[in-house]
């Protein structure tokens, strides 16, 4: 059932014949249609989609015989809410997973500072020496690497943080 303002345009529509249907799932829906009126046959060729060559869009290969734990981390700013993740791995390779709701709205960077807090916290509460931290942040990375400057004032208590807790192992 409609409400708010697609309910008020349903009812101002109903004088003309127009009938008004929600659609729900429409990114799926969208994909199927797109599907259905392009088969593939034996003439297709798959899309060639250019992608450049920035820093943001590389792989770094991680040797397999390093010996410190690594330490995976990701935030999500969405409408419902902000959520945060971690992954520590020791050199064994144990999982110690870690998810959070914050209480608070803030930006994209600001969610990614908190959950690279987080795993450092737990790396620390598991008394690692040496972590390799991961993100698909490089704002947050390069910040924290001293390699960018940090101009948003929200984020410099943050980036401070890292730094202070990047001191107590003896090799980040």
């Amino acid at each position: 059932m409609p409400t708010g303002r697609l309910a008020k345009w349903q009812i101002l529509l109903t004088e003309f014949d127009i009938v008004y249907v929600t659609r729900t799932g429409m990114k799926a829906q969208a994909l199927a249609d797109h599907l259905a009126e392009n088969p593939v046959n034996d003439e297709y060729q798959p899309l060639s989609t250019y992608l450049s060559d920035e820093e943001v869009n590389s792989i770094e290969a991680i040797s397999k015989d390093i010996n410190a734990w690594k330490m995976f981390f990701d935030g999500a700013v969405k409408a419902k809410g902000v959520r945060i993740g971690a992954v520590l791995i020791s050199p064994t390779g144990q999982h110690y997973p870690a998810t959070a709701w914050l209480r608070f709205f803030c930006t994209n960077n600001t969610a990614e500072y908190e959950a690279c807090i987080m795993g450092m916290n737990m790396a620390i509460d598991q008394d690692v020496k040496e972590l390799l931290i991961m993100g698909n942040s490089d704002l947050i990375i390069r910040q924290a690497q001293g390699e960018w400057e940090t101009r948003d004032v929200k984020l410099i208590p943050y980036r401070q943080h890292v730094e202070e807790h990047g001191k107590r192992f003896k090799s980040i």
